[in-house]
């Protein structure tokens, strides 16, 4: 049966809070294919502007306003909501200002403020998307796992690229994982690099992006391998690992020679264009189970 079905996709429009990167524009295109009514909810100074073409509501959010989310998609009968694409954590929490500077609504302020005002509860990433979840449902809007409008998107177990991981690479996998899923059963972070069974960096805050160009920095001879896994708890709402050909690119360019996902449970956007990559620069990626 197909998976769009499955959910009652055909029971009224969608909708996608859009943050950065191609997976919201992956998820719109499917469902534009299955001419199912969306309405984006286009996270300002992170969602791709091509969004609009694909949609029959498109409109800039503020990253606080999350009433004015709920507002927007109650006003067009949008009762299942995808969250897609990255959030700059780093830039939106911790830059000058907090999260004040983005003028939250008061939806926001009453979904946040044991987080951020009393501090009664923790700021992990888990912590602050399941609240948000939860605003939604109260507000009869149900949040979905974007991979149920694109499946397709979470990768098979197996060798991905033309080069299978050298002996010494999987040694590195093997030693990684072990260390990425202690580290995401804490909610640090997804990803890991190592070389010769030694941790070079960990993924924090910051994101994948800034853990590749630090470890470029860290291990200027190259020949690190990536690890990059769910947490062992996994929501599959929100905040699954997520590659691309940007992904590749940042790895070769620090050095890296091989990257390792978990299969099922991490999205690959560009999937062509990534092994292609891959290929021409004997970049090996493999997903196993975890």
């Amino acid at each position: 049966m197909d998976a769009l079905n499955e959910i009652g996709l055909d029971q009224g429009p969608v909708g996608i809070v859009a943050g950065w990167g191609r997976y919201p524009i992956v998820v719109a295109n499917k469902l534009k294919e299955k001419n199912i009514p969306l309405v984006v909810a286009a996270v300002r100074d992170h969602a791709d502007p091509a969004l609009e073409s694909l949609c029959e509501r498109f409109e800039w959010v503020g990253v606080a306003k999350l009433g004015g989310q709920i507002r927007l998609f109650r006003k067009h009968g949008v009762t299942q909501v995808a969250l897609a694409g990255k959030l700059f954590k780093d830039k939106l929490l911790f830059g000058k200002g907090g999260w004040w500077r983005h003028l939250p609504d008061w939806q926001c302020i009453k979904t946040l403020y044991p987080h951020f005002v009393t501090r009664s509860r923790d700021t992990r990433d888990d912590s602050l998307l399941t609240a948000v979840c939860d605003t939604y449902i109260r507000r009869g809007i149900q949040v979905v796992p974007g991979t149920n409008f694109a499946p397709e998107l979470l990768v098979e177990q197996g060798v991905l690229s033309k080069r299978s991981p050298s002996f010494t690479e999987q040694k590195d996998i093997e030693f990684g994982w072990k260390i990425a899923k202690q580290m995401g059963d804490l909610d640090i972070g997804q990803g890991v690099t190592v070389k010769d069974q030694t941790v070079l960096a960990v993924e924090a805050v910051e994101g994948t992006d800034a853990l590749l160009v630090r470890t470029g920095q860290i291990c200027p001879r190259g020949g690190f391998t990536l690890v990059k896994v769910a947490k062992p708890q996994q929501d599959l709402r929100f905040d699954l690992p997520t590659v691309g050909l940007r992904t590749l690119q940042l790895l070769h360019q620090a050095g890296g020679t091989c990257l390792a996902i978990e299969a099922g449970k991490t999205i690959v956007v560009e999937r062509e264009e990534v092994i292609d990559y891959a290929a021409k620069n004997r970049i090996a990626i493999v997903a196993r189970s975890g």
